[in-house]
C-alpha cells in the first residue's frame, strides 16, 4: 500500500524534530533567560603593562617608566548605557623609573566611556604614595619638590580596542599634592599602555 511509505516518512520527520528538540533542551543557555540579568563579572576586569616619559618638562625628565595597573569589575551595573558610564572600575598600579627617579603605587577609581565601538575615553582619579623628594628646604638637582607623601593622581587616556580582549592606550598622568604642603612641584608622565580584558 502507498499509505505505508507515507506514515513511515512522516514517523522519521517528526523523531528528527524531537531529537532536534531534545539536543538544543541538553545544551546550556550561554546568555540566560529573557529578562534575567546577566551572571556578575569576575573580580578582575582588566590588566594593563605599558611604559611612559618621566615628567619630559621638568627636573626628571630624560628618564623613562615602567607601569602596570589592575582594574577590577565594577562594583554594580545597569542596563542602561548612560546611566553605567557613571559606575567607576577600581584600581591599583605603580610606576617603576629606570633611573632611580621617582617610583610610586597607586589607587583609585576609573571611568570609562565609549565614543566608538572600538574608540574609548577614560578618566581616573585617586591617591599615590612615592619615594621622591619631600623636603621644604633643599631638594636635589634633578629632583622633583613633591612636598608629601601621599599624593593626589590623576590620569586621562584615549584607548582603541584592537579585538574583544586587547587595547592599546595614549595616558598622560598627574600627581601633586594640590598645594596642601610647602612645596609643589609636581610630576606628570606620558606614556603608552596596553590592556588585556578578561
Amino acid at each position: 500500500m502507498r499509505v505505508m511509505p507515507a506514515v513511515g516518512l512522516s514517523l522519521l520527520v517528526m523523531a528528527g524534530s524531537l531529537s532536534g528538540g531534545m539536543a538544543s533542551d541538553l545544551q546550556p543557555d550561554l546568555f540566560g533567560p529573557v529578562g534575567q540579568p546577566a551572571p556578575r563579572p569576575g573580580l578582575l576586569s582588566e590588566f594593563r603593562l605599558g611604559v611612559s616619559a618621566q615628567d619630559p618638562w621638568g627636573p626628571e625628565s630624560n628618564s623613562a617608566n615602567l607601569t602596570g595597573e589592575i582594574l577590577f569589575a565594577k562594583p554594580f551595573t545597569t542596563a542602561d548605557l548612560f546611566t553605567s558610564y557613571f559606575i567607576p572600575r577600581p584600581h591599583i598600579g605603580g610606576s617603576v623609573n629606570f633611573s632611580g627617579n621617582t617610583s610610586f603605587a597607586y589607587a583609585g577609581l576609573t571611568w570609562t566611556i565609549d565614543i566608538t565601538p572600538r574608540v574609548f575615553i577614560e578618566g581616573s582619579f585617586g591617591g599615590a604614595i612615592h619615594n621622591g623628594e619631600t623636603s621644604a628646604y633643599t631638594v636635589p638637582v634633578g629632583r622633583a619638590a613633591l612636598g608629601c607623601s601621599p599624593l593626589f593622581r590623576e590620569s586621562g587616556s584615549i584607548g582603541v580596542r584592537l579585538s574583544a580582549n586587547w587595547s592599546l592606550l595614549a595616558t598622560v598622568e598627574h600627581l601633586s599634592n594640590a598645594g596642601l604642603c610647602d612645596q609643589n612641584r609636581g610630576l606628570t608622565n606620558i606614556g603608552a599602555r596596553v590592556g588585556y580584558t578578561f
